[in-house]
C-alpha cells in the first residue's frame, strides 16, 4: 500500500490480472482484510461502507489498466453476470432484469464496468456515500 500525494492510503487494481467479473472480483478481494468478494454488486457497495480491511477516513482505489477493464468488463460481460443474477434473483425482479438483458445484448445503457465505477465513485467526492472518502483514479 503506498500513500497519495493528500497522504491517503493507496489500494491498487490493475486490469491486466483480469478478464471477467470473477477475476475483478478475486483481485479487489486481495484488498481487503480476511473476507473474499463474490461479485455482487450489493455487497460490494457495502464494502467500500468500511469495515472488510480496507483504511478507515479515506483511500485511493488506483486502478491501473482501466481500459483493458473498460473493455473487459463491457456489454458482453455485463449480459453474462444479469443471467447470472437471473438464475437467484426474487421473481418479481425477473421482468427488471430480463430487460436488462436484452439492452446489454443490444449494447445499450451502462456496462459491468460503468455500473462499478459508479458505485466507487459514490463513495468519493460529490457522491450520495461521500463520507467514506474513496478516490478513484483510473489510469
Amino acid at each position: 500500500m503506498a500513500d497519495h500525494r493528500d497522504g491517503l492510503p493507496v489500494l491498487v487494481v490493475d486490469g491486466a490480472r483480469f478478464s471477467d467479473i470473477d477475476g475483478f472480483a478475486h483481485e479487489f478481494s486481495r484488498l481487503l482484510c480476511h473476507h473474499t468478494w463474490q461479485g455482487n454488486l450489493d455487497a460490494f457497495n457495502d464494502i467500500l461502507r468500511g469495515g472488510f480491511g480496507t483504511p478507515g477516513n479515506g483511500w485511493v482505489l488506483r486502478w491501473f489498466n482501466s481500459d483493458s477493464s473498460r473493455s473487459a468488463l463491457g456489454h458482453q460481460a455485463k449480459t453474462r453476470w444479469l443471467e447470472a443474477v437471473l438464475l437467484t434473483c426474487h421473481p418479481s425482479n425477473r421482468p427488471s432484469v430480463e430487460a436488462r438483458i436484452a439492452d446489454a445484448r443490444q449494447g445499450k445503457g451502462p456496462t459491468l464496468f460503468d455500473d462499478i465505477v459508479d458505485i466507487i465513485r459514490d463513495h468519493g467526492p460529490g457522491g450520495e456515500e461521500a463520507e467514506d472518502g474513496i478516490l478513484l483514479e483510473l489510469l
